[in-house]
């Protein structure tokens, strides 16, 4: 389908842009709703091993679909024309059109990140097989970043398909040999895997969580073992400055854990995009 726009450059990056920004309201429905799924699965879980059997079907659907999605403060149903990326926001200035509560300005932002994030990958790779794989990547990135952020929780049910998926987009080497992204997912899942247990070793305490093994291990097998070093280098770098910068500045409590997921999604991010151009510049080559 993207065929249609060759030779139309400005055009095709239109378009994603305004793809990206239709993507991103629907991981605001995501980010929102997956942990709240994965906690409600894990209550009727409980349930059942309790055996409380009678309450674990009786609860009213929940997930990405349905209900509809609504006002939290007054149960307003969200109509389509209240619910267009960006524009809604601004027409509503940013607050609920039945009870006035505030709209957080994280939608919208969330909405244009990913539509800059898909507008940046057809400015790249233009019309390419490469493209819808490379928004499917970036639209995984920007839901584990947030997930995480507010919950401390990479859900499987993104990162292990992400995995798969960057194996087998790799069967014909689209954005690394399928060698290198074998080794790139064991490598990724095992690095930080050694570096949990030895910090555990050292300190007692855990330093990261199991999901941040599988995010790397993910973007491993996308973009291979060579980009592993560039991506946790600039999680790194970007967690302990905003992490000095939130204690210095907001008074962040040194013994409350600062998600690593967000900066491993900016690592990843920046690896794609230009992780290539650093590898030659430090290898001269």
């Amino acid at each position: 389908m993207i065929e249609t726009f060759a030779g139309q450059p400005g055009v095709f990056i239109a378009v994603s842009l305004v793809l990206g920004l239709l993507v991103g309201s629907f991981l605001n429905v995501v980010i929102h709703r997956l942990p709240r799924m994965m906690e409600r699965e894990w209550r009727q879980q409980c349930a059942l091993l309790d055996g409380q059997t009678e309450n674990t079907s009786t609860e009213p659907a929940y997930n990405l679909v349905v209900p509809r999605s609504a006002c939290p403060s007054c149960g307003h149903a969200i109509s389509w024309y209240e619910n267009v990326p960006i524009i809604s926001w601004l027409f509503l200035r940013g607050r609920c059109s039945a009870c006035r509560a505030p709209i957080s300005a994280r939608y919208p932002l969330i909405e244009a990140l990913t539509g800059l994030l898909f507008a940046l990958a057809a400015w790249k790779w233009g019309v390419a097989p490469q493209t819808p794989w490379v928004w499917l990547l970036l639209a995984s990135l920007v839901a584990l970043a947030f997930i995480d952020f507010d919950t401390q929780l990479l859900p499987d049910s993104i990162t292990l398909p992400l995995a798969w998926v960057g194996l087998l987009v790799n069967l014909d080497g689209l954005f690394a040999p399928l060698d290198e992204a074998v080794i790139g997912g064991v490598a990724g899942y095992l690095s930080l895997w050694t570096v949990y247990h030895l910090f555990r070793l050292a300190t007692g305490k855990e330093g990261m969580g199991f999901g941040d093994f599988k995010l790397l291990a993910a973007l491993g097998a996308w973009l291979g073992w060579k980009m592993l070093l560039p991506i946790v280098l600039a999680a790194s770098v970007a967690g302990a400055v905003v992490g000095m910068a939130l204690i210095a500045l907001a008074g962040h409590d040194r013994a409350r854990p600062i998600p690593f997921g967000p900066w491993l999604a900016l690592g990843g991010l920046a690896a794609l995009f230009w992780g290539e151009s650093f590898l030659n510049a430090w290898l001269g080559g």
